[in-house]
């Protein structure tokens, strides 16, 4: 295999796919040596056929909103690879949700789920509805229309959807009272981050950012350093950034910023649990606005508008919200403020030139599939509490949340561990994903 020639194909093949190309150039540059090791794979083309998802569901997505006039959205599901386990995967409400923004997104969560431990294909959807401003009936009519349009197409052992961004407990609720409408079924496994009171598993809203946090923590003493009174800059203040600013408190960090589409809000004294409190205040707003923070603790923190929390002096950076939102030259203004260790929470956060310069400049770096596995995780194992129709404790939930997040630094420690003793988290990461995936491929033959 040469990613040189498959890369050149798909770039003609889908001109303008920027992400899905980025993302898949970017596993294969890893495993490209691993790959070639095995002649098997290249005989049953396992590359050619793990870069193209399965399927693409698109459809048109009508609604009513509250002036009584018509609108329309484009939905989109799509089914990536099941080689180890059900298509599973978030749904994402965005103005910016495209085909190439879910390819990537569902090429990424095949890995990710692979690095779980746990028997999950990866797959993703969503649509370009923006829920800034839209009010709650809004919203719900809209996940309403969505879910007629799909499904037919998910169920708990074909493809089970999750939220992500723009898709929290709100939407999920809306989305499964629709779906046991139309399937007339109570059959809960069919969409994970429910309400605790009808299916939904304890820890799965915070678990995305609690296994960032554990991940963080096991990447940090493989390097001889302590989580304990570090500085940590998160940008966002959604689902993801909520459950990591919990857990890094109780940690022992102090959390010096969050961001959003307006600029950022420094706290140079460290988050305090009202405020971490607040952020679900703020996210349910559908403002989308970081200055409400200041707004609401104006003696607790200051706001920069325009500013990324990169601009914030920090020990540790933790992109939480979208792909590619650290650049380079924000990764040269990280280092120059004292930054040394950066954890993507966000799928793909940092765009290659600042992963490049981060691991050319002596940063710790860890890429998203195995730093955020811990939200999917956490979904797998509410799948199996639905299936067994039990409920586990929240301690039970959090053990099994460590002990997933210790063995997916344990397999990046395993395959990306350099002659030097250095780590290299991002190849460690993809060729575990990558070995787990074309071996259940190579055996289930060509299909």
């Amino acid at each position: 295999m040469k990613t040189s020639e498959i890369m050149a194909t798909l770039q003609a093949k889908y001109p303008g796919e920027n992400e899905y190309l980025q993302a898949v150039q970017e596993v294969l540059e890893s495993v490209e040596e691993v790959y070639n090791q095995h002649p098997e794979f290249e005989q049953a083309k396992i590359v050619e056929r793990m870069v193209e998802p399965d399927r693409i569901f698109t459809f048109r997505v009508t609604w009513i909103d509250d002036e009584g006039q018509v609108q329309t959205n484009t939905g989109y599901r799509v089914q990536f690879n099941s080689a180890i386990g059900p298509y599973k995967g978030g749904l994402r409400f965005h103005k910016a949700v495209t085909p190439s923004m879910l390819k990537f997104l569902g090429f990424e969560q095949t890995f990710k789920n692979a690095l779980t431990t746990l028997p999950m294909g990866g797959a993703k959807g969503g649509s370009d509805f923006n829920p800034r401003g839209r009010s709650d009936a809004e919203i719900m009519r809209f996940c309403q229309a969505f879910m007629t349009e799909l499904w037919q197409c998910i169920g708990p052992d074909q493809d089970i959807p999750a939220g992500d961004v723009g898709v929290g407990g709100r939407e999920i609720g809306y989305l499964y009272g629709m779906y046991k409408k139309l399937a007339r079924e109570y059959n809960t496994g069919v969409l994970t981050g429910k309400g605790s009171t009808w299916g939904g598993s304890v820890l799965r809203p915070e678990a995305t950012g609690y296994g960032a946090l554990y991940f963080t923590q096991h990447l940090l003493e493989k390097a001889g350093k302590d989580l304990k009174g570090k500085k940590i800059a998160l940008s966002g203040f959604g689902n993801v950034a909520w459950g990591a600013a919990k857990k890094a408190v109780e940690l022992g960090a102090k959390v010096v910023t969050i961001s959003g589409p307006d600029g950022c809000c420094e706290i140079s004294k460290g988050i305090t649990p009202e405020m971490i409190d607040y952020m679900l205040v703020m996210r349910a707003s559908n403002h989308d606005r970081a200055q409400d923070m200041v707004d609401r603790f104006p003696d607790q923190a200051v706001f920069h508008p325009g500013k990324k929390a990169w601009s914030v002096p920090c020990d540790i950076a933790l992109p939480c919200a979208f792909q590619n939102e650290l650049s380079e030259d924000d990764a040269r203004e990280l280092v120059e403020n004292g930054c040394w260790c950066c954890c993507e929470v966000s799928n793909m956060g940092c765009q290659p030139g600042a992963i490049h310069y981060f691991q050319h400049n002596g940063v710790l770096f860890a890429p998203g599939k195995a730093v955020n596995a811990g939200g999917v995780a956490t979904s797998g194992l509410e799948m199996t509490q639905n299936a067994e129709h039990i409920s586990w404790s929240g301690k039970e939930v959090d053990e099994k949340l460590h002990w997933i997040m210790h063995s997916i630094h344990e397999q990046c420690v395993k395959y990306g561990t350099q002659p030097d003793g250095s780590v290299d988290y991002v190849k460690g990461a993809n060729i575990a994903g990558f070995m787990k995936v074309a071996t259940a491929m190579l055996e289930q033959g060509i299909i």
